[in-house]
């Protein structure tokens, strides 16, 4: 659940995510990312490379289990609800 998410449109605060990222594992650099803060609510049907839109959850509250296992991540993590999957 060590899910990078790409803002590729929106207004959002960009004290929330970060302008640039490597992935250490790839050695992929990617622009305007942040790590997935809400695991336990984020769809199955959701896979790479996909697009959606999102709302940010403050009212989000982790209630499940969460593989520890190590992948990189961005630094700065947000809560999201999805509102529309483009697939």
């Amino acid at each position: 659940m060590n899910y990078t998410i790409k803002l590729l449109e929106g207004d959002l605060d960009k004290t929330k995510y970060l302008a640039e990222w490597k992935d250490e594992s790839t050695g992929k650099t990617h622009t305007n990312v942040f790590a997935l803060g809400s695991v336990c609510n984020f769809p199955a049907t959701i896979k790479e490379g996909d697009e959606f839109y999102f709302k940010i959850d403050s009212s989000y509250v982790s209630n499940c289990a969460v593989c520890m296992a190590y992948y990189p991540k961005p630094s700065k993590s947000i809560a999201i609800k999805i509102v529309l999957i483009n697939n």
